[in-house]
C-alpha cells in the first residue's frame, strides 16, 4: 500500500500487486474502470492521489490520511469528475484481513472529503469492501488492498527452513551486563619451588612446554646438606613463567610456574549497584567481545572485598570444559547474568523479530500465506521479547527463516512506498 501526501498532508490509499476492482450498481461499469481492473499493478489515481472507485459517473477517491494523527480513512466524492459535498453521500468501509477479522468504518462529512470513524491500523493488508449511496442509487466496490504479504508452498517453506512457533506467554529473563576477563582458576596453577634453598643443578622445563603431573623438572643441591634432590611438576599443564636458570640458587623464588589451561573461570567486576542481585548460582551467558563465541555457564563465587579504586565486587564465573578451545586466560569477555524472571503475557523469540519499512515485526503464517505484524515492544533479552500491541496469542509466526519470507514479499513489491 502506497500513502503519499496531498495538500495538507493527506496520504492515499494505494495497493502494491496485481488489483482486481469490481463496482456493482445499477448502471453499468465505465470503460475507465474495466481498463484498471485489467491492468496488472496500476489503478487510476484521483486528485489527492487516492484510489479510483468509479460507478458510472459516480466516483469515490480513498485515501489514508496520517499526518500527525493515527492514520484513518479520507474519501472525497465526485460526480462527472466535479467535486460532490460530502454530506451528500453515505459511505461505508468494511476491511477484511487475512486472520479473519473485520474492520468496519462508517463516515462523517467534514470540509471536503468524508472522514472515517476509527484507526485503520497496521498492516495495511486487507481485503476491502465499500457500499456507498448517492441522490438514491447504491454502488459498491471490491479489490484487495495487500502489503507485507506473499504466499509460499510448505515444500518451499520447508526447504528454505522457514520454522513457525506460537505467540504466548513466556518468562522474561532479568538480565544485567557486566565486563570481564577470563583467568585460570587457582586450582589450575602450580609452582615448582625448591623444598630447601640450594643450586639449581639442572632444568628440564622450558617456556610454551607442555608437562605432566609427577614429571621431574629440576634438581637443586641443598646448600646443608649438599645432597640433590629432584623436584616433579605439581600438577599437569603449560609452563608459563621461568624465573631461574641452571647454576641460579633456588629459594623462595619459584622456578617455573605451570598453568592447566584447561581449568577457566571469568572475572566480572561487579558494581554496587548490582551487587545485591547477584548470587551464587545464577546462569550467565558468557561471550566474547566480538559477540562470536558464547557459552552458558553459572556463578561460582562473589567474592566480599571490594576494590579500594573502583568499589567492585569480583563474581566468579565458572567456565565448563572444552572452553578453552575458544576462551584463553587474559582475554577481555562480557557476561549476561539473569539476576531474575517475570513473566510476560506475549511474548516471541528475538531472532524472528525484522525490520520492515519503520517497523520491527514478524511474519505470521495463515496457511500457505504469510504477512506482516508491525510490533510494539518491551523487555528484550537474547532469546525473548515482550510484545506489547501488534500481535494477537496464539498467531503462529515465524521464527527461522523470517529473512526468506521478507526478501520474498520485498522482491514482489507488497509493500507501502512512503
Amino acid at each position: 500500500m502506497i500513502r503519499l501526501s496531498r495538500p495538507g498532508a493527506s496520504l492515499v490509499l494505494a495497493l502494491a500487486g496485481t488489483l482486481t476492482l469490481a463496482a456493482c450498481s445499477e448502471g453499468p461499469k465505465s470503460a475507465k474502470t474495466e481498463a484498471h481492473a485489467s491492468d496488472a499493478g496500476d489503478y487510476e489515481r484521483g486528485p489527492h492521489r487516492g484510489r479510483m472507485l468509479r460507478d458510472g459517473d459516480f466516483a469515490l477517491e480513498v485515501t489514508i490520511f496520517e499526518d500527525g494523527v493515527e492514520p484513518e480513512f479520507h474519501v472525497y466524492a465526485y460526480r462527472k469528475d466535479k467535486p460532490l459535498a460530502p454530506k451528500d453521500v453515505q459511505l461505508n468501509i468494511t476491511l477484511s484481513r487475512l486472520d479473519g477479522e473485520t474492520n468496519r468504518f462508517v463516515f462523517t462529512p467534514q470540509e471536503d472529503y468524508l472522514r472515517g470513524q476509527g484507526v485503520v491500523t497496521e498492516p495495511h493488508s486487507f481485503d476491502v469492501a465499500v457500499t456507498a449511496t448517492q441522490a438514491g442509487k447504491s454502488s459498491a466496490w471490491r479489490y484487495p488492498s495487500y502489503e507485507g504479504r506473499t504466499t509460499m508452498s510448505a515444500q518451499a517453506a520447508q526447504a528454505g527452513g522457514v520454522r513457525t512457533e506460537i505467540a504466548g506467554a513466556t518468562p522474561i529473563a532479568e538480565r544485567v551486563d557486566m565486563a570481564g576477563r577470563v583467568e585460570i582458576t587457582p586450582e589450575g596453577k602450580g609452582e615448582v619451588r625448591a623444598w630447601y634453598p640450594g643450586r639449581i643443578m639442572s632444568l628440564n622445563g622450558k617456556l610454551g612446554q607442555t608437562v605432566r603431573k609427577g614429571q621431574i623438572l629440576a634438581r637443586v643441591e641443598s646448600s646443608e646438606s649438599l645432597q640433590t634432590y629432584a623436584i616433579p611438576a605439581p600438577i599437569s599443564g603449560v609452563i608459563v613463567e621461568k624465573n631461574l636458570n641452571v647454576g641460579d640458587v633456588a629459594g623462595e623464588r619459584a622456578i617455573l610456574v605451570i598453568a592447566d589451561p584447561t581449568k577457566l573461570h571469568a572475572e566480572f567486576f561487579v558494581y554496587p549497584r548490582d551487587a545485591e542481585k547477584v548470587r551464587v548460582g545464577q546462569p550467565v551467558e558468557v561471550r566474547s567481545l566480538s559477540g562470536d563465541t558464547k557459552l552458558q555457564a553459572e556463578v561460582e563465587a562473589v567474592l566480599p572485598m571490594a576494590d579500594l579504586a573502583s568499589q567492585t565486587l569480583l563474581a566468579h564465573v565458572h567456565l565448563p570444559g572444552g572452553a578453552d578451545s575458544a576462551f584463553r586466560p587474559g582475554m577481555g569477555v562480557e557476561g549476561s547474568f539473569q539476576v531474575g524472571a517475570t513473566n510476560a503475557p506475549l511474548a516471541v523469540r528475538t531472532k524472528a523479530i525484522q525490520r520492515f519499512r519503520d517497523f520491527q515485526v514478524v511474519f505470521v503464517k495463515v496457511k500457505d500465506t504469510y504477512e506482516v505484524r508491525m510490533l510494539e515492544l518491551g523487555r528484550q533479552t537474547p532469546e525473548w521479547t515482550e510484545v506489547l500491541s501488534g500481535l494477537k496469542p496464539g498467531a503462529e509466526y515465524v521464527t527461522d527463516g523470517a529473512f526468506l519470507i521478507r526478501a520474498d514479499i520485498e522482491k514482489s513489491g507488497a509493500s507501502h512506498d512512503h
